[in-house]
């Protein structure tokens, strides 16, 4: 069997060294021990490390969770 994605809107943003504090908005104080570009996300599946360029997702449960840049352009388009 085959399945299709179903189509979802996601709220999202990208880190950088100098967004800490938007990241740390955006994910309601979750995101924390910043240094050198990357920070510490706690997920559903555990603590995982966000890097530099990385997106800082808003999952349909409320979770947070980091993507790989590459990832998140073949997986999503900005809505207008």
């Amino acid at each position: 069997m085959k399945y299709r994605k179903k189509p979802v809107e996601i709220e999202a943003v990208q880190l950088t060294r100098d967004n800490k504090e938007e990241i740390i908005a955006f994910t309601e104080g979750e995101a924390y021990s910043f240094h050198n570009g990357t920070c510490m996300i706690p997920t559903l599946e555990g603590n995982m490390m966000a890097s530099e360029g990385d997106y800082i997702i808003k999952g349909v449960q409320g979770e947070f969770y980091p993507c790989k840049p590459d990832i998140f352009e073949q997986t999503y388009e900005r809505v207008k």
